[in-house]
């Protein structure tokens, strides 16, 4: 995967990168051209770290869209063992929007589930460009109950922009599918982990998501609605997103703040879509901590600690009590 596409607050760094790219060629043959690449490749570092550490909302909204962002199966491929993909919600079709399997991680067996988007046109097409339909959400549940006759872990990539809302979708009971995983979840006995690594979006992303562990990427996002949806709800001007992202608090530091996620995993310079391999060895890094930590918490305490740790979510006010 090339990097190539380059946010509009990146276009410093743009310039930058192609100044390299033209030098590239002479590198070997000029210590004038070597040199000056060194010195370009010194700026971009210090414009990168410059420029992330203060992204607003809405920027990073654009940063967990990326289209060269790790997807689900990017992260499958890279860090399981012996993947088997798995297939159908058995009552109506495949949803290739979310994908899941069986696999080894690091000496745990486990059963992973995650929402995939699509880089080009067909792909994009294919997935649905990562919301899945109720068959989606059963095909997870499934693979969840497998999971627990099984008595495997659990792993669910999060990255969807909310749950696809056409008239079949709504036909075939999509509330209903997101609601049952809600229950269904809640009680698995298996411990469970779940990964923000892109755009978690509303009940779409909370259907795989309710964890004992809820993990994010430096510059994911997770939210109840889509900023552009959240604007034109409210101000009925969609081109004001930036200001709900703003109003959401769906940054992962916002998130860690009010309690909703339980660990930020860090990002490379610039984002995980500049460096995949450092972002994989992140994930690793947190997924074997979180394991190795739930694998050793009793059944009874471990949902018990699910129970309250969705029940104290949010704060309950009372505008009107004297």
């Amino acid at each position: 995967m090339v990097f190539r596409q380059f946010l509009e607050f990146e276009k410093p760094v743009e310039e930058i990168e192609k100044e390299i790219e033209e030098l590239s060629p002479y590198a070997e043959s000029s210590a004038e051209s070597a040199e000056r690449i060194l010195r370009l490749e010194e700026r971009k570092r210090e414009l990168l770290k410059e420029i992330y550490s203060r992204l607003t909302p809405w920027q990073i909204t654009q940063v967990a869209r990326h289209p060269s962002r790790p997807y689900s199966m990017d992260y499958i491929e890279n860090i399981f063992d012996d993947f088997v993909e798995l297939h159908g919600d058995r009552a109506f079709r495949d949803d290739p929007s979310i994908v899941g399997g069986l696999g080894v991680f690091n000496g745990f067996k486990v059963v992973i589930i995650g929402q995939q988007k699509g880089r080009n046109t067909k792909e994009k097409i294919f997935r649905n460009f990562g919301m899945p339909h109720p068959e989606g959400y059963r095909k997870a549940l499934r693979l969840m109950h497998m999971a627990e006759n099984f008595s495997r872990p659990i792993i669910t990539f999060i990255d969807t922009p909310g749950a696809y809302p056409g008239i079949g979708a709504e036909e075939r009971g999509q509330s209903e599918a997101i609601a049952t995983n809600l229950m269904q979840m809640a009680g698995l006995k298996v411990p469970i982990v779940s990964v923000v690594i892109g755009e978690g979006g509303s009940g779409g992303a909370l259907a795989i998501g309710v964890a004992d562990r809820i993990m994010i990427f430096e510059y994911s996002t997770y939210s109840v609605i889509s900023p552009e949806g959240c604007a034109a709800i409210l101000w009925k001007d969609g081109t004001k997103a930036d200001l709900a992202a703003s109003a959401l608090k769906l940054s992962a530091k916002e998130l860690k703040e009010l309690g909703i996620v339980d660990r930020i995993i860090k990002e490379p310079l610039g984002g995980a879509h500049r460096d995949p391999e450092n972002a994989y060895k992140n994930l690793n890094a947190s997924l074997t901590e979180a394991l190795t930590e739930l694998s050793g918490i009793p059944l009874e305490t471990l949902l018990e600690a699910r129970y309250k740790k969705y029940r104290g979510m949010g704060i309950f006010s009372d505008l009107f009590k004297k």
